[in-house]
């Protein structure tokens, strides 16, 4: 019993020398894993349009009913997606949302993405609900912004030739 005090007061003197290891907050972010899950972000193309085409696989997979997604159809005159839908509406409860990335892992697309922003705050229940436009990332250029006015027939695909994962 003795030995067992002793020991204790050894590990608390030996922490007592140690320089502290403060990080201040928020001025310096401590950098995430590769592996973090975070806030999600819904992914464009290149040429500006949006990955996701409305198929609700994500709300299907999520075990929080956490996303609701309502799709419409795509023209050429208002194209949002290469497919011949889109999401409409794209909506997150962060509330809800346990961040497992089951959505992420049922995306034919790869359209949403747990990113690795982790600083989310709410002040009240309606600004926990993530909509389309804060979850859609910018777009690279100015003459890129959906819907565009595209050719007919230029997009045949919604889901692209997609390559082998790199992990």
């Amino acid at each position: 019993m003795f030995r067992g005090i002793l020991e204790g007061m050894r590990q608390t003197l030996r922490s007592f020398f140690e320089k502290p290891v403060t990080i201040q907050y928020p001025e310096q972010k401590r950098p995430v894993r590769a592996r973090f899950k975070g806030r999600h972000v819904l992914k464009r193309y290149e040429n500006g349009l949006e990955k996701c085409i409305g198929c609700a696989l994500c709300a299907a997979a999520c075990p929080a009913d956490a996303i609701f997604v309502e799709a419409a159809e795509n023209t050429d005159e208002r194209r949002f997606s290469p497919g011949e839908r889109y999401a409409s509406t794209y909506e997150i409860n962060m509330l809800r949302c346990i961040y497992c990335g089951f959505c992420e892992d049922a995306c034919p697309t790869e359209a949403i993405v747990l990113g690795d922003n982790y600083e989310l705050s709410f002040m009240d229940r309606a600004a926990s609900i993530y909509t389309k436009d804060m979850l859609l990332e910018p777009v690279p250029a100015v003459d890129k912004l959906t819907p565009q006015s595209t050719p007919p027939g230029v997009f045949t695909r919604s889901v692209p030739e997609m390559k082998d994962p790199e992990d």
